[in-house]
């Protein structure tokens, strides 16, 4: 497994996206920065908030060459519902075996309302055009993901 810090390569992948195309982390390369984010569970409160946040904000990410991606455990036919449902207009990808959330290191042991699960561990890792981290975000609020991320890509571009 690759380390996870800041300057290294991202770890590659290819996931189904919401409609069942394959995608891969090496399409965006020489392209766009990438906001990959990984959250626990489609159409949750929280993690609706975070996308609808990123998709009222695509215009702003896309002047500061930025595209969203989310991944999230999920069928991707269940994304395809979330997608509809909320009008998101990014690419989501399905990591139902969490095979990619292993390589990122976001797979874990959870607590919540008294009991403990292993599940997503809600994170944004920003990543260069080159491929390679440029920023993680480990502490991640979902109502206000979206201004941070593009705080982030501000001040890294100045």
């Amino acid at each position: 497994m690759a380390a996870i810090k800041i300057g290294n390569l991202a770890p590659a992948f290819t996931l189904l996206d919401q409609l069942g195309n394959k995608v891969s982390l090496k399409d965006y390369k020489g392209k766009s920065n990438v906001i990959l984010y990984f959250y626990p569970k489609a159409m949750t409160p929280g993690c609706t908030v975070q996308a609808c946040g990123l998709r009222d904000s695509k215009k702003q990410l896309a002047k500061l060459d930025a595209v969203a991606i989310g991944i999230s455990p999920d069928p991707y036919k269940r994304l395809a519902k979330f997608e509809d449902k909320y009008d998101l207009n990014f690419t989501l990808l399905s990591d139902e075996d969490h095979a990619i959330a292993d390589k990122y290191g976001i797979w874990g042991l959870k607590k919540f309302m008294g009991r403990e699960f292993m599940g997503v561990i809600r994170s944004t890792f920003i990543i260069d055009k080159e491929g390679r981290f440029s920023h993680i975000m480990a502490k991640v609020k979902t109502k206000s993901h979206h201004e941070d991320v593009m705080e982030i890509l501000k001040n890294q571009s100045a």
